[in-house]
């Protein structure tokens, strides 16, 4: 699969996708568990319904669950792969333009330094 392919290829530090991915009720298409970004591809028949129906719910519960869901048309992967994975990359790591950021770390909160850490001992 082109898109298997392309994911594969990207470079994501201390993540990576997984296809075929059951979360909940559902099985993505594609995810990064690390990141919680979801990426689902989409035939012509998802375009009526009750597919389409049937994905809003899904993309509803998927959000509410803190994921973030990209779909992209199966043409769409055909036509234009660039702009594809420059989407992914820029849901992952913002623009491929701006310096590399980690990935955001789900589950870990940061802690403030302590002031009078960063504050030099008087001599």
């Amino acid at each position: 699969m082109m898109l298997w392919r392309e994911l594969r290829k990207l470079e994501t530090r201390g993540t990576h996708f997984r296809r075929q991915v059951p979360i909940g009720p559902y099985v993505a298409d594609f995810a990064c568990l690390a990141s919680h970004l979801v990426i689902e591809l989409d035939g012509s028949h998802h375009a009526d319904e009750p597919n389409k129906s049937n994905d809003e719910a899904r993309t509803r519960w998927l959000e509410a669950e803190g994921y973030r869901v990209l779909r992209f048309w199966n043409n769409d992967l055909i036509e234009n792969i660039e702009s594809v994975m420059e989407t992914v990359y820029a849901a992952l790591c913002g623009s491929r333009r701006a310096p590399r950021a980690d990935p955001p770390l789900q589950g870990r909160v940061k802690k403030a330094p302590d002031e009078s850490a960063l504050t030099p001992p008087r001599t």
